[in-house]
């Protein structure tokens, strides 16, 4: 009998056959650009994965990003230590409207994060997109425009 009751609890855990979300498809939204392009982008909000960010990760996937929703609309600098690839920023106000574009940001070779620069962060912003290199220029975004999310 108990062992009726283990097979009824991991049948109701399996989803009735659909594949388990993961967290970062639990945290994750759809990104739509000006000229309809889409990503999917990851959602960071708790301060520990606002400051480690895309640290120690592979690469994105192509058409997928990260989210940084920040808790004040101020100036937010990005670095890339310990970020193994390349990416591009975009940080947008609280109304999702373009602030500022950061492109060509290279991991950091440095160990230690005191010597690693930093990116952005001039013009006051409550969320940062990071994706990968080329993205910008493929959506032809520009200060000024707006993303929905």
């Amino acid at each position: 009998m108990h062992r009726f009751w283990i097979v009824i609890g991991l049948a109701l855990l399996t989803g009735c056959g659909e594949k388990a979300s993961t967290m970062e498809d639990i945290t994750s939204i759809d990104v739509t650009f000006p000229n309809g392009n889409k990503i999917v982008a990851q959602t960071m909000r708790q301060e520990i994965d606002l400051t480690r960010g895309l640290m120690f990760r592979d690469p994105l996937k192509p058409d997928h990003g990260m989210l940084f929703a920040y808790p004040k609309e101020e100036k937010h600098a990005h670095w890339m230590y310990q970020v193994k690839f390349p990416i591009e920023t975009i940080f947008t106000d609280r109304n999702h409207y373009v602030v500022e574009i950061v492109t060509n940001m290279q991991p950091c070779p440095s160990k230690a994060a005191h010597e690693c620069p930093t990116y952005g962060g001039k013009v006051p912003s409550m969320f940062a997109l990071e994706v990968l290199p080329g993205v910008v220029a493929k959506i032809s975004i520009q200060v000024g425009d707006r993303i929905d999310f």
